[in-house]
C-alpha cells in the first residue's frame, strides 16, 4: 500500500491534506525510528497547522486589505520616536479583548497605514474577524445602499467585524448624510466591537468635520473617549521609495 491508496479514506473523513506531508513524514519515521504514535502524532500536527493556515487565509482575504503587512517590516529605527512598546503591546490584541478601540494620528507619511493593517493582521492571526475600508469607500458603499434600498443590509455587514479599520478618517467634512451613516455605525459597534481609525488629523480636530455639533458629540465621545490615542511623529518614509534614492544602510 502506498500513501496515495489512502487519499478516498482520508477524503472522506476529510483528511486528504494530510497526503502533502505524509511522504516526507514517512521517511522521517523510518530513518529516526518513530513509533506508531509519534508518527501519528506529526501528521495530526501537520492537519492542524494546515487547518490554521487556511482558516488565516480566508480572514486576511475577507479584511480585504490594501497590502498584507506585518509588524515585522516595519522599520521602527527610523523614526524613533514612533512609540515601537506600544504598537507591539497594542499588537497582543488585549485591546479587543476589553473592546477597546485605538486612534493612528499623525502627518503623512509616517506609516500609519503600514501599522494599521499590521494589526489587523495580528488581529486575524488570534482568531478576530477584521474588516479593513478607506472612509471615503466606505461612506461611498452606505450612501449607495440609500440609492437602491440596501442601506440596512450594507450597514449590518459592518457591525459584524470584531475589528473595522477606517484608514483616511477626516481627510475633508463629512455631509450630513454621512454624518447620519456614521452615527448609525457607531452606535451598533457602541461596547461590542473594536475600531482602529486612522487619520491624517488629531483628534481634537475631527469636530469641525461634522456639520450637526450634536451628532458629533455623540460620536466622538464614543470614539475618541474610549480608545487609545497614538500620535506618530517623525520624518515621511516616503522619500525613502523615491526612484534612485539611496537605501539607508547604504549611505
Amino acid at each position: 500500500m502506498t500513501p496515495h491508496d489512502l487519499r478516498p479514506s482520508l477524503k472522506r473523513l476529510k483528511l486528504s491534506g494530510i497526503l502533502a506531508t505524509m511522504d516526507t513524514r514517512l521517511h522521517e519515521a523510518e530513518t529516526q525510528r518513530w513509533g506508531y504514535l509519534e508518527f501519528l502524532q506529526r501528521l495530526c500536527l501537520d492537519e492542524i497547522e494546515r487547518r490554521e493556515q487556511q482558516t488565516l487565509a480566508r480572514r486576511v482575504a475577507a479584511a480585504r486589505f490594501e497590502q498584507v503587512q506585518t509588524l515585522s517590516t516595519f522599520d521602527f529605527t527610523y523614526n524613533p520616536e514612533i512609540p515601537a512598546p506600544v504598537i507591539r503591546d497594542l499588537a497582543t490584541c488585549a485591546f479587543l479583548r476589553r473592546q477597546e478601540s485605538v486612534i493612528l494620528a499623525g502627518a503623512v507619511g509616517l506609516g500609519k497605514t503600514h501599522l494599521g493593517q499590521a494589526l489587523g493582521y495580528a488581529a486575524c492571526q488570534q482568531g478576530y474577524s477584521v474588516a479593513y475600508r478607506k472612509a471615503p469607500a466606505l461612506f461611498a458603499d452606505l450612501g449607495g445602499g440609500h440609492a437602491d434600498g440596501t442601506y440596512e443590509r450594507r450597514l449590518r455587514a459592518y457591525f459584524h467585524p470584531d475589528l473595522l479599520i477606517v484608514d483616511d478618517f477626516g481627510l475633508w467634512e463629512l455631509t450630513p448624510q454621512q454624518s447620519e451613516d456614521l452615527y448609525d455605525l457607531v452606535c451598533q459597534r457602541d461596547q461590542h466591537k473594536s475600531w482602529i481609525l486612522i487619520s491624517n488629523r488629531l483628534p481634537q480636530d475631527w469636530y469641525p468635520l461634522f456639520p450637526n455639533p450634536v451628532l458629533a458629540e455623540g460620536i466622538l465621545d464614543r470614539l475618541v473617549n474610549t480608545s487609545y490615542h497614538v500620535v506618530l511623529q517623525g520624518k515621511s518614509y516616503r522619500p525613502r521609495r523615491r526612484p534612485g534614492a539611496i537605501p539607508p544602510d547604504s549611505a
